[in-house]
């Protein structure tokens, strides 16, 4: 074993290994590694899911643990809302934080514009751009830049009062305050930050309550000139649920989105990768990976893993067969297909005679129920999108809604040849116009 990065991942396959799917994607995948002592492992959870595991399965990752290493280990779950009024030190900036720094960004053309407002917020938070607002499609490095930020203006400011955390883990506190109607505990935390960072804020939209909580601690501390910096997956113009007046104060401070990096960036991100992994490759194969993996960071840097392990592992050559093996997986499970969400819905409503808007809507009558389902399963089918995602756009709704609806309709699809028909003259009209 070469990292601790190895050794969750070895982890991992244990725990996915003793759970059923959906209680690992709901409970453990959320799960971040942050330290190894020899004795003692720290991990990260939400406050609301941290509770859970620690109650239902603290054994199973102890075991998970001690099976992958050979000896047991203290295991303990902390919360990565990693500030409080009474800890603000820079040194307990989580390890995961110091590797995202801007140093360790690439910058392209796809992203420069996004890398420079980043780099001004940190060098006079509160001044430059407030809000400042990223948004993208996931694994184009919006967290990465989050933490440079948080990691800037810490390491510049030891003593500041500041909080990194995501829209679902905000929406969780608060369902934890209310049914403990201790909500001065809340305001108390968020109303008094000098630096609020909320990565993936669109999971607050279309919730009343986590939208009027973030309402007035955005004027809060906005009124008091203190940072706040947001990311999301798409512009707060995009986020169908999100209230107007949230909508506008996104608006306020400085939109910048990141885009799909080019050849040259994708080939840049691949070797400084490799660099980081101390793995050299030579440039046939370098280039073999950024023409093929186009859309998401993660991808390359996955690619590079895999290839490493191919070649130190199984003693492969470092060429493009190699390089082939490597990303044949991430290949046949990403599909790369230029197609909107909107298109699919407008081709649905088109086929059964509806509005589209019906679709994206919160009725719930049993025509505009099925056919948001079959919405959903051809959105599942040709996008590849996470069922989290997918909730999203027809208006948030949980991701357990959209497995539901994905079964029902492929049982459906299994036994009336009517349905499957539709459906798939459905998905080859969208398909035809790529």
């Amino acid at each position: 074993m070469e990292s601790f990065v190895e050794l969750w991942e070895m982890v991992q396959e244990e725990l996915k290994a003793s759970l059923s799917e959906v209680i690992y994607n709901v409970w453990i995948n959320d799960l971040e590694f942050i330290s190894f002592d020899g004795s003692k492992v720290i991990l990260s959870l939400g406050e609301f899911k941290r509770k859970v595991v620690e109650q239902k399965f603290y054994d199973v990752l102890c075991r998970a643990f001690e099976k992958v290493l050979g000896f047991k280990v203290e295991v303990e779950i902390i919360d990565p809302n990693f500030s409080s009024p009474a800890k603000n030190k820079a040194d307990d900036i989580p390890a995961r934080y110091l590797e995202n720094t801007f140093e360790t960004f690439v910058v392209g053309s796809s992203n420069k514009f996004a890398h420079a407002a980043a780099q001004a917020v940190a060098a006079n938070p509160g001044q430059a751009y407030n809000p400042l607002f990223i948004y993208g499609s996931s694994g184009l490095g919006k967290t990465h830049l989050l933490r440079a930020i948080c990691h800037e203006i810490v390491s510049n400011n030891p003593n500041i009062n500041y909080l990194f955390t995501h829209g679902e883990d905000f929406t969780n506190e608060i369902v934890l305050h209310l049914a403990q109607k201790n909500m001065a505990e809340f305001h108390n935390k968020y109303r008094n930050l000098e630096l609020l960072i909320v990565d993936d804020v669109q999971f607050i939209a279309g919730k009343t309550s986590t939208e009027e909580e973030f309402f007035h601690t955005f004027n809060a501390l906005t009124e008091m000139k203190h940072q706040i910096v947001l990311s999301s997956d798409r512009p707060p113009k995009e986020i169908s649920t999100l209230e107007d007046r949230l909508r506008t104060r996104f608006e306020w401070g400085l939109l910048a989105d990141i885009q799909p990096p080019d050849l040259e960036t994708r080939m840049a991100i691949i070797k400084r990768k490799a660099e980081l992994l101390e793995f050299d490759l030579p440039d046939e194969v370098v280039t073999y990976i950024a023409e093929r993996l186009k859309n998401n960071i993660r991808q390359l840097e996955g690619a590079v893993k895999k290839m490493q392990a191919f070649v130190t592992i199984h003693g492969a050559p470092k060429n493009t067969t190699t390089a082939q093996n490597a990303i044949k997986d991430i290949l046949s499970d990403s599909r790369p297909v230029p197609v909107t969400i909107e298109r699919i819905v407008q081709e649905v409503a088109r086929t059964f005679g509806a509005n589209p808007s019906d679709i994206r809507s919160k009725k719930r009558d049993a025509p505009t129920s099925k056919m948001r389902q079959i919405a959903m399963f051809v959105v599942s089918e040709i996008t590849g999108l996470s069922k989290e995602a997918i909730g999203r756009e027809f208006g948030g709704r949980d991701h357990s809604t959209v497995i539901y609806a994905l079964r029902e309709i492929k049982n459906e699809i299994d036994g009336d040849q009517s349905l499957k028909t539709t459906v798939n003259e459905i998905m080859k009209n969208i398909q035809e116009e790529q």
